[in-house]
């Protein structure tokens, strides 16, 4: 009877210890708040940090409810959470196809694959296919964020690594993808 409640209790530690650790992987991708600018502040500042934030705002018309936005032409991805609010959000780097604007949803994840133009690449997320060729977000292992090669057939739309991580955690199977212009 010891030796089942041992194991019992090894069983619940290991996956109090699993979810202790997936809540520190999503915290480290919280967005940082936004530091209050100094009572000083010139004009000039406070008119750069209101150019930044419309520039990094989610656009309007891009949805409801939780879902990835992927703006085409701002190079640009929000992670948007179930209260409509967003999470994270970074540049990305597109392949040579995109699909058009429209609403997708999640139809494969691969941890660890090489991508179709040959680099190794981890945390992918499919949400389209145009004309047989597969599109999704991924991060390069090596880290490079290479300009797509115009002969080539590819629809890797690359991350930095952690933000790769932060669409991973986001963007499950089924989670709508938003692409707008």
């Amino acid at each position: 009877m010891t030796g089942l409640t041992a194991a019992a209790l090894a069983v619940i530690g290991f996956f109090a210890f699993q979810a202790s650790a997936a809540q520190d992987r999503a915290e480290k991708h919280a967005p940082a708040k936004a530091a209050s600018p100094s009572p000083g502040a010139s004009d000039a500042g406070k008119k750069n940090q209101q150019s930044r934030k419309k520039a990094t705002a989610l656009p309007a018309r891009s949805g409801s409810g939780f879902r990835v936005v992927y703006a085409l032409e701002r190079r640009r991805v929000w992670l948007v959470g179930k209260d409509g609010k967003v999470t994270d959000t970074f540049t990305v780097h597109p392949s040579t196809v995109s699909p058009a604007p429209g609403t997708y949803k999640v139809s494969s994840r691969s941890s660890h694959v090489t991508g179709s133009d040959g680099v190794p690449i981890e945390n992918v997320v499919r949400f389209a296919d145009v004309k047989g060729v597969s599109v999704g977000f991924s991060a390069a292992l090596d880290g490079s964020t290479p300009n797509a090669d115009p002969s080539r057939k590819t629809g890797g739309v690359r991350e930095k690594r952690e933000d790769g991580e932060a669409m991973w955690l986001h963007a499950t199977i089924g989670t709508r993808v938003v692409v707008i212009p």
